[in-house]
């Protein structure tokens, strides 16, 4: 890949799911998955592109589900919250070894681990070519990781959140399960409310709205996806104004 290849994203955020990380597991993290991730990234860091990262935590604990099973939901939300951390935590050991420079802030205060928290320190590293790793959320129970997401690109003046799944994009239905689903390259965020798409949840989905922040969704197991999404290339589906 040539370092003098145009950008057209200077800040992205990435938003990758607990379940990528595990890979063809049932539960945990697939080292191989980290790995992937970490070559992807390391790609966008050489072009000049700075990036803040989010992971979620379904590949240990969802509060959600653990909510289902019978435990209280604040207290399964703060178990989900804690599997951000050990998730950002195997993510930044993995992009050591690359030798990519990145730092783990955390929403709560996780002294002896890392540091807390703050827009200012997040920028300053972000502008320092460090990969930011925003762990534990937004720190409080009740909200997904997609909110984490939207509320630290619009807090670090990210160019776009881009949402890595398991899937090419945006379907009318999840295309796992039904033949008929129909793709989307690109929505408005009108059309994601009209069409009750599950891009996110409805909170993180209003935030980036509200401040005209856009979305693209694609499949980060494709090679070099994300590479391609920087540099211009129509990738997945968008969603704007």
């Amino acid at each position: 890949m040539s370092t003098n290849t145009k950008f057209i994203y200077p800040r992205i955020l990435l938003k990758i799911s607990g379940e990528a990380l595990q890979g063809a597991n049932k539960f945990g993290i697939d080292i191989n998955v980290l790995k992937k991730i970490a070559k992807e990234i390391k790609l966008v860091l050489n072009l000049g592109v700075q990036v803040g990262l989010v992971i979620g935590s379904g590949n240990l604990f969802r509060g959600a589900t653990l909510s289902k099973m019978g435990i209280n939901r604040i207290a399964s939300d703060h178990i989900g919250i804690l599997s951000t951390m050990i998730n950002s935590l195997a993510m930044h050991d993995i992009m050591n070894e690359y030798s990519i420079r990145s730092y783990v802030l955390s929403a709560i205060s996780m002294s002896g681990i890392c540091e807390n928290y703050t827009y200012q320190r997040a920028v300053k590293l972000l502008c320092n070519n460090y990969v930011v790793i925003f762990a534990a959320g937004i720190g409080n129970p009740l909200f997904t990781t997609d909110s984490a997401a939207c509320l630290r690109g619009i807090e670090t003046r990210s160019n776009i959140i881009l949402k890595g799944t398991k899937v090419d994009g945006v379907y009318s239905k999840d295309p796992t399960k039904y033949d008929n689903a129909i793709f989307y390259k690109k929505l408005t965020y009108r059309d994601v409310l009209r069409k009750e798409l599950k891009v996110m949840d409805l909170c993180a989905f209003s935030l980036a709205r509200d401040h005209n922040l856009p979305i693209r969704v694609f499949n980060i197991n494709k090679s070099n996806s994300l590479y391609r999404i920087v540099t211009g290339c129509d990738e997945g589906t968008i969603i704007t104004t």
